[in-house]
């Protein structure tokens, strides 16, 4: 509950800044103005904060990961494990047919990695102290080739358009139905008086919030599924027996997730939930990932 209650409160925050900055640059005004037709203005602004937004995100995530983590980038490997940790990204990389992405170390207890970037060829691949720790190599091979696996997916192009695209249509929608909320409390009259009313206002406000909470279902169900085909991509890079010991040394891992939020999703493994808050889950349970790949293993 405390997560959802993270992100109600995350959103808030943003629909109210965004909502200022309408207000700022006349956006909301002028769409009351030209009402539901030829809202072109809109439609570009919607697009413009929605997917640009978006893709700004994308193209600053591998520095704003480095920066939320304190992951240090192998530059010159220090010792054998940062070799071996670096020729195994390698290994995977060229299996993958992908350009070899930046490695990294970041210091958390927990057994977890992630990988993150604008494109295929200029990643970034990030695993945790803990999970170098109480993983084995085959294990951490076969994480390494999950991460592998999302990059040459190209899964985080793909989640920024959907989120880009979902975000757009939230900022348009709410503001078509705001409009007709606030031609409705002033009864048809005052059409021209090139302003918003309250009713536009607070319509606006909430109906972003309510559609953004079914647009990040969309997002995480995406999230969700793509994780099998990572686990896939891992267990070919790395064989299925490694990917599906990983997965299950993962099952032990009982300590709090420390990856900030907006890079929980990119991560091996997520928080568990119940009920409603299963709608928010990024990661399907590990028992749910692990019975795929037993199911697909021809070794199963």
């Amino acid at each position: 509950m405390r997560r959802i209650v993270l992100f109600l409160g995350t959103n808030i925050a943003v629909l109210f800044l965004l909502g200022i900055v309408c207000h700022l640059l006349g956006v909301d005004q002028m769409a009351a103005a030209q009402g539901l037709g030829g809202s072109t203005g809109l439609l570009i602004y919607a697009a413009v904060f929605g997917m640009g937004g978006a893709f700004i995100s994308l193209a600053m995530s591998k520095w704003m990961a480095k920066m939320s983590t304190g992951a240090q980038v192998i530059g010159q490997p220090a010792n054998e494990t940062e070799r071996w940790l670096v020729e195994t990204v390698r290994r995977h990389a060229q299996n993958a047919g992908i350009g070899m992405p930046e490695v990294a170390i970041y210091d958390a207890p927990e057994m977890n990695a992630f990988a993150t970037g604008m494109t295929k060829n200029s990643a970034l691949v990030a695993v945790s102290s803990g999970l170098l720790e109480q993983m084995d190599r085959e294990q951490v091979a076969a994480v390494l080739g999950h991460e592998i696996g999302h990059v040459a997916n190209g899964d985080m192009v793909t989640m920024t358009l959907i989120q880009g695209v979902l975000n757009t249509l939230v900022i348009l929608a709410a503001r078509i139905v705001g409009r007709l909320v606030d031609s409705w409390l002033s009864g048809g009259r005052d059409d021209n008086r090139g302003g918003s009313g309250i009713g536009y206002f607070v319509t606006v406000m909430v109906l972003q919030l309510v559609f953004g909470l079914f647009a990040s279902m969309i997002v995480m169900a995406f999230s969700r599924w793509r994780e099998f085909h990572a686990d896939a991509a891992g267990a070919k890079l790395a064989g299925h027996g490694a990917m599906i010991s990983a997965l299950q040394r993962l099952k032990g891992d009982h300590g709090e997730n420390t990856l900030p939020k907006t890079l929980a999703a990119f991560g091996i493994s997520g928080p568990l939930a119940q009920g409603f808050q299963r709608l928010f889950m990024s990661h399907p349970p590990l028992d749910e990932r692990i019975a795929a790949l037993q199911n697909a293993s021809p070794h199963a």
